[in-house]
């Protein structure tokens, strides 16, 4: 059976390498019924996180902030860059909280170095620790809002005007490569120019697939244990800066890392 692709530290939910189960790995299944194959040894320390993310959670709605969760892609993949990904991550979270008001809201970006798991920690067991906060205590979520990055929040990074964009990222690459010689070797100038220019989303994101799938459910489970204000009791999805339109807004999408251990 094939080994689980190791996870990079920081690489966070979203965004995340397709694992595969081993005999060594635990089956863990949410309130919701999303299920991960994940480290057993790891399965103490992401509970104690996810304690620790609820209790910051709970110190940001006792300000009368509205909570949001950030979901991006992150990994080194398909032409991404970790570092890039990361920066965009920090400056899409300033980037709502300045538009909604600071005083106003918060959100969680799950690419902060505080949500480190250990090293051997894999897309499974990330989303493992995010499924759990995003769904709340009691599976009906934790959060006021979601908000799915697009390609206007990786745009806004680069300075992409709509006039020969992929040239500026042939620029950008170059010059990232001046101060992170390193990308070179992780990633190629075509790969990362095509993907900043035409993927650049959460819709190509293994982990963000899983998030996509728990908002729809947090969000039915919501509008059907109130059949008369559940529908306005959903929360908030937002994608590329614009709030998603009904149809999509119920739709599910192909599973990210959600299986168990003896599915692959």
């Amino acid at each position: 059976m094939k080994a689980r692709t190791p996870w990079p530290v920081l690489t966070g939910l979203l965004f995340v390498i397709a694992t595969q189960p081993v005999s060594a790995g635990i089956s863990s299944c949410s309130k919701d019924g999303f299920c991960y194959c994940i480290h057993e040894t790891l399965a103490d320390r992401i509970t104690q996180r996810v304690a620790e993310i609820r209790t910051l959670i709970a110190a940001q709605r006792a300000q009368g902030k509205a909570i949001g969760y950030l979901s991006i892609p992150l990994s080194t993949l398909g032409g991404g860059y970790f570092a890039v990904n990361a920066l965009v991550a920090v400056e899409t979270k300033d980037h709502i909280e300045q538009q909604l008001g600071p005083r106003d809201v918060w959100i969680l970006n799950p690419g902060a170095t505080d949500f480190v798991l250990p090293a051997d920690a894999d897309g499974a067991d990330y989303m493992w620790m995010w499924t759990q906060v995003l769904e709340g205590t009691d599976g009906l979520g934790a959060f006021d809002f979601v908000y799915f990055t697009g390609p206007s929040d990786f745009a806004r990074h680069f300075g992409l005007d709509g006039r020969a964009d992929l040239e500026k990222l042939d620029t950008a690459y170059d010059n990232l490569v001046k101060t992170k010689p390193e990308m070179a070797s992780k990633v190629d100038k075509r790969a990362f120019r095509d993907y900043y220019g035409l993927r650049a989303s959460v819709s190509f994101s293994v982990g963000s697939h899983d998030e996509w799938n728990i908002v729809r459910a947090i969000n039915a489970k919501r509008r059907d244990g109130d059949k008369v204000s559940g529908i306005a009791k959903q929360m908030g999805v937002f994608f590329d800066g614009k709030p998603a339109a009904p149809g999509l807004f119920e739709a599910s999408i192909d599973a990210g890392n959600s299986r168990d251990c003896n599915k692959n």
